[in-house]
């Protein structure tokens, strides 16, 4: 046991309480006393011992137990070893020792606890913490074994790896041990040989033009010779298979290929072989180019047939036309194209996912969007708080709800076992966007079913939607499936309402346990003008019993496969049971006084049939009107894209004579036109680089000038990733963002001094890890590692319990008590400098006759002695007098004569007091001891 003091540098300030000691004992020398005295010496220990208390001294205790990590390498590159791994752990385990304590740490990308620390000895038959391998991060493996440790009790790490590191920086973490005391080791395992084969890189120029030849260079390496298939796609569409001969070490192999579409075309490589192969991770990569041209717009038509398509490839733009089902679900798919029109589509046919990718290429990428009318289209479609209606420059709600019919609206959902997870979620979701949509006054019922009816909101009307929303969103998974009992409640609680529009709505996902008599129910809600949809969820769900319920309410049947997509089903189904958003008296629209739209209406305004009453937005645009005020034609900025909304059709039966009309063509073109985005050809150079587990672009102006730079990183999935960017030289930037592989998009927007903003947009592909690349183990990085903290290679596993250099020690501060001990002390020296030792009398008195009664308990023969001898004395002495003065004889009858003071004095006997006695007695026991 050793003492350590924390701050001994405190220990000077003795040095100036010795001083104001020494001149209050000058003070007082000449007329010093007990008390003064005692004063000075209690103030001496109290400045002691609060200097003392600030230096924080502490007890060093030894510590027997040696707590040792074994750190293990669990990622791609070493996933072979994890056997051996197992076999050297227990090897090493039996060799432990007494109180030594282990624990084994799995890291790659991150780091978990296989197993905490132990002091048995037993097999470890298995790492199963969950990890991901896609890197090996020693930096963080490291790190976090080493907080598993206390720099009190010291320990050891136990690296069992092959050292290269793709993200992080081991080193640094090398040296934070290296302050910690910590030793670190490292075990050597010699890598297996297997075959594996890699696509390097996949060069593209960043510009192009339509017509253009692209050079298309592609390298590979290999630590075999094979044959291999190499497959090169643009845009998801194969333009290139060639089987290819890959030699040991590093290939190149290039290819032309004429690009025909303007856009961003995204190319993909990828090499199949037909030998194994270690990883597949590494067998493909992207690359993209933009394409200038023509712009590219893409239709996505509805169930009518109109001329839209003509119109547009008249004017020479390039169509691509699609149903919804059909839109892409990347975002690379939706950067292909300039702009993109819904032509009267439904949102009950577009997920919710590519409603997200087109919201994001609009807002990030500065696509343009364009929604047409018709009566699938707006708040008939079911784009009530979509993220469609986000981007789009019109609410779907309508200003004027008091003028819409009484309604009664009750939805029935499924909550049996197999709504479990995102499909019941997204019922309750949709459920609260009908809420939203009714009117306070509306009636509302909401029945949960499995296999019996659960009514969670009484039909009645709405007086408080939050707490209806609340109760809809509390419903949780239940048991079978019934449907028949449910939606006969369900007519049960309209059929006597004093209501305009009656509706239900029925969703399920599975087959009702039993019948019951549909046809005559139904037929009995007809009768009290009561309808019903119904939604068939998933492949499991009874369709043709719910299309015939559907067909026989009056209602509409709907088929999905994509849950995402039934808030657009409800919403629709809501706005449709009140049919009055659409405005179908014949009108001429008014022209609001924008330049570039009053141009088209010299000659007079055709007359228009119908549209779908929308709310303008308050920063919107609105060039046309309806006599009501409800906008016809809107537009505004969403982010970085212009979108329009035009809420009649195409076709002539809305449009009415605005189909025949001279300009009709030329109004369409100006729409479209009005919704491109404005980009500067090529206004940065950029670079893509890995380092220290981050992406890191750089970015080169063409003009060196240091101006304010916005940036947008987005990955294939519509995802906006957490970028930082910074400016580095006049005209160059850095963006930096977390590494996982695959297609980003990037977007900048610059504003100069004048105000003019330069858009730019690109796509960049992040490219596998270092990972998937097969290398020997990094020994120079192993043992420099280990030099830093003073450990080694281990050449056996029991190497690993061998003793710690620096015997671990437990510190015990003991400041605590000493201010306790100068706090007592100051507490006596402020009673004695106040009140002296008057006080401690009766303390002084009782102490003396506790240690009196201790004597005499402790010799009771000295006592009894003493009395005794006393006694005798007495007697004796008594005698002697009699005999030298007898008293006479006293006569009773006869009076005394009286005496005199002398004669009184002289015959008294002498009356001997107890301390008289008892110093005889010792002088008499001394006496007799000098004899002997």
């Amino acid at each position: 046991m050793g003492l350590e003091l924390k701050y001994p540098f405190l220990l000077l300030l003795l040095m100036p309480a010795s001083l104001l000691i020494y001149r209050f004992a000058k003070q007082i020398y000449k007329s010093r006393t007990t008390e003064k005295v005692t004063i000075l010496s209690l103030r001496s220990v109290i400045f002691f011992l609060l200097i003392a208390a600030l230096a924080v001294p502490q007890f060093l205790l030894p510590i027997k137990a040696e707590p040792i990590v074994f750190l293990v390498d669990r990622s791609a590159s070493f996933e072979d070893k994890q056997a051996q791994i197992l076999d050297w752990l227990d090897k090493s385990v039996e060799a432990k020792k007494g109180e030594q304590t282990y624990s084994v740490v799995s890291f790659a990308d991150g780091a978990v606890v296989d197993q905490s620390f132990s002091i048995k000895k037993r097999s470890i038959a298995e790492l199963t913490g969950k990890i991901n391998n896609a890197e090996t991060n020693l930096e963080e493996g490291i790190g976090f074994a080493s907080s598993l440790l206390s720099s009190e009790q010291g320990g050891r790490i136990v690296l069992l790896t092959d050292g290269n590191e793709t993200a992080g920086t081991g080193k640094d973490a090398a040296k934070l041990l290296k302050n910690q005391k910590f030793e670190l080791d490292y075990v050597k395992f010699n890598q297996s040989f297997r075959e594996d084969a890699a696509i390097t890189k996949l060069d593209v120029p960043p510009s192009l033009y339509v017509g253009e030849q692209v050079n298309i260079t592609v390298a590979v390496i290999s630590n075999t010779e094979k044959m291999a298939q190499l497959r090169i796609s643009l845009n998801n569409q194969d333009i290139l298979q060639e089987q290819i001969a890959v030699k040991e070490g590093q290939n190149q192999y290039s290819f032309a290929y004429p690009i025909k579409e303007p856009g961003m075309a995204v190319f993909k490589a990828e090499l199949v072989t037909d030998k194994q192969d270690a990883f597949i991770e590494n067998n493909s990569l992207y690359a993209v180019t933009n394409v200038k041209g023509t712009p590219r717009i893409l239709v996505i038509q509805g169930k009518q047939d109109d001329s839209l398509t003509e119109i547009l490839q008249s004017a020479g733009y390039v169509i691509d036309e699609l149903i919804p089902e059909k839109l892409p679900t990347t975002l690379a798919g939706m950067l292909q194209y300039q702009s993109i029109i819904f032509n009267n589509v439904s949102g009950t046919r577009v997920s919710e996912l590519q409603m997200n990718l087109i919201e994001k290429a609009v807002q990030e990428f500065g696509t343009g969007f364009l929604m047409l009318g018709g009566e699938d289209s707006f708040g008939l479609g079911g784009y009530f708080k979509t993220p469609i209606e986000k981007l789009l420059p019109v609410d779907m709600d309508i200003k004027g709800k008091k003028e819409l019919p009484s309604l009664g609206l009750v939805i029935v959902i499924d909550r049996s076992g197999s709504m479990s997870g995102n499909k019941l979620t997204l019922a309750k979701e949709a459920a609260a966007r009908s809420v939203d949509l009714l009117r306070e006054k509306d009636t509302l019922g909401f029945i949960a079913f499995d296999d019996r009816p659960w009514e969670i909101v009484a039909t009645a009307p709405l007086e408080d939607k939050k707490k209806v929303i609340e109760q809809i969103r509390s419903v949780s998974v239940g048991g079978g499936t019934n449907i028949y009992p449910a939606l006969e409640k369900a007519f049960q609680e309209l059929q006597d309402l004093k209501l305009q529009r009656k509706h239900i709505i029925l969703l399920t996902d599975g087959q009702s346990a039993a019948g019951g008599d549909y046809e005559g129910l139904i037929e009995e809600g007809k009768q009290n003008n009561i309808t019903l949809s119904t939604v068939a969820l998933g492949t499991d769900a009874d369709r043709r019993l719910l299309e015939d319920l559907a067909q026989q309410g009056s209602g509409r049947f709907y088929d999905v496969t994509d849950a995402s997509v039934i808030p657009s089903i409800l919403s629709r189904e809501t706005v449709m049971t009140t049919r009055t958003y659409i405005e179908d008296n014949p009108f001429y629209p008014i022209v609001q006084p924008y330049p570039e739209w009053t141009a088209f209406f010299k000659n007079g305004i055709p007359k228009m049939n119908a549209y779908i009453a929308v709310t303008a937005k308050n920063r919107a645009l609105v060039p046309l009107i309806s006599e009501k005020e409800d906008p016809i034609l809107a537009e505004w900025q969403y982010g970085l894209g212009t979108t329009l909304a035009f809420t009649s059709d195409m076709t002539g039966k809305w449009s009415g004579d605005w189909a025949q009309w001279p300009e009709w063509p030329q109004f369409i073109n100006q729409m479209v036109s009005k919704s491109l985005p404005q980009y500067d050809s090529e206004p940065f150079r950029y670079t893509v680089n890995k380092e220290s587990g981050n992406t890191v672009i750089n970015l080169k102006g063409t003009e060196g000038q240091f101006l304010p730079l916005e940036v947008s990183v987005v990955s294939q999935t519509g995802t906006v990733v957490d970028a930082s960017v910074k400016p580095t030289a006049p005209g160059e930037y850095e963006v930096i963002f977390p590494s996982e592989p695959g297609m980003y998009f990037l977007r900048t927007k610059q504003t100069s001094g004048d105000g003019q903003e330069r858009l730019f947009q690109t796509g960049f592909s992040v490219p596998y890890s270092d990972e998937y690349l097969l290398k020997g183990t990094n020994n120079g990085l192993l043992k420099e590692l280990a030099d830093i903290t003073g450990g080694k290679q281990l050449a056996s596993p029991k190497e690993a319990f061998r003793p710690l250099k620096e015997q671990p020690k437990r510190k015990m501060p003991i400041s605590e008590q000493l201010l306790l001990a100068a706090f007592l002390l100051l507490v006596l020296e402020i009673l004695i400098r106040r009140l002296g030792f008057k006080p401690f009398y009766p303390l002084i008195a009782l102490f003396k006759n506790i240690v009196r009664q201790k004597v005499e308990t402790e010799k009771p023969s000295i006592g009894q002695l003493a009395n005794v001898k006393n006694n005798i004395i007495t007697r004796q002495e008594n005698k002697r007098l009699i005999k030298q003065d007898p008293v006479p004889e006293m006569k009773p009858d006869l009076p005394q004569p009286p005496m005199s003071a002398a004669s009184d004095k002289k015959n008294r006997i002498p009356v001997v007091s107890q301390e008289e006695k008892e110093a005889r007695m010792k002088r008499l026991l001394e006496a007799k001891k000098r004899k002997r």
